[in-house]
């Protein structure tokens, strides 16, 4: 399991800034070379691909928008932070994930259905060779990009490199389908960007699942809770805990938990508990932004 780094503000939005703008680059001259080698050598497949990593450079922005947003400090009106920000980034790149790969597939589908395979052109082996290219540059930037996002914990980071991926894994299918169509069967570039459609609406739809579950106070998962209870009852003076809730807010976790104490002691003693608890719980775990630590008195 990778560790996330604890990062400061500044450190986090030079290391997203720079991810995005090299992902920029990368994908304006990948686009227009898929581009070119798709309307030379006559495959759909290919400018559909072309059209998916296209689609990418915009969606770089809205993540660059939205982690810029994020990482503002806090302030009267927004006391908590601005990390949902960076959900609503998210949730966007989904929508056009979406709308990208829809447009792919019904035009695909359209081809398909027509019946009428022999008007469609067999694609030219530079449309094999940018497919390949593609692949290979696509998973790199693939790992690059998740590497600094586990690195800063960045959502929007890590869905723009599942993006990458996809992007990936719909070379895949527009190589198979470029291969096909090459061997004879000219309607698997169409079936290609068929294949392509599906792989774009999954990574939509794991992006946007992702980003909701942060919007909505997610719970974090049962081993993460476990660990902190375990992490409370390390103090020599908790008897118990009558409750521990958390919630996932952006990238970061809320905690509210109640410890159970000896009924006899000062409100002072009692008060340095709670304290013990909450620093021991933020050193534990870096994610935790806040946490309200509860003293109930152990029932006779």
């Amino acid at each position: 399991m990778e560790r996330t780094e604890t990062v400061t503000a500044n450190e986090f939005q030079r290391l997203a800034n720079r991810v995005s703008v090299i992902t920029i680059v990368a994908n304006v001259f990948l686009s227009v070379f898929k581009l070119l080698a798709g309307i030379v050598a006559h495959s759909g497949a290919m400018i559909s691909d072309a059209v998916h990593s296209a689609s990418d450079v915009f969606s770089t922005f809205v993540v660059m928008i939205g982690i810029h947003m994020a990482a503002k400090d806090s302030d009267k009106e927004h006391p908590y932070g601005h990390e949902r920000l960076e959900c609503v980034a998210a949730i966007v790149l989904a929508m056009i994930l979406f709308m990208t790969g829809l447009g792919i597939g019904i035009k695909a589908f359209g081809n398909i259905i027509s019946g009428d395979y022999a008007d469609l052109q067999v694609p030219g082996m530079l449309a094999l060779v940018a497919a390949i290219v593609s692949i290979l540059v696509k998973e790199g930037m693939y790992w690059y990009t998740r590497h600094y996002a586990k690195k800063i914990d960045s959502g929007a980071l890590l869905a723009d490199a599942w993006h990458h991926r996809s992007d990936a894994m719909s070379s895949i299918g527009a190589l198979v389908g470029i291969g096909g169509a090459r061997m004879g069967y000219p309607v698997m570039d169409s079936v290609a960007s068929l294949v392509i459609f599906f792989f774009i609406l999954k990574a939509a739809f794991d992006i946007f699942k992702d980003a909701m579950d942060k919007m909505v106070d997610h719970a974090c998962d049962d081993e993460t809770e476990a660990q902190m209870k375990a992490c409370v009852m390390e103090h020599s003076k908790v008897l118990g805990i009558d409750m521990l809730q958390t919630r996932i807010f952006g990238n970061k976790i809320y905690v509210d938990v109640e410890i159970l104490v000896n009924g006899d002691y000062t409100l002072r003693e009692a008060h340095a508990i709670a304290e013990d608890v909450h620093e021991q719980i933020e050193l534990s775990f870096p994610k935790v932004k806040h946490i309200m630590v509860h003293v109930n008195p152990e029932e006779e």
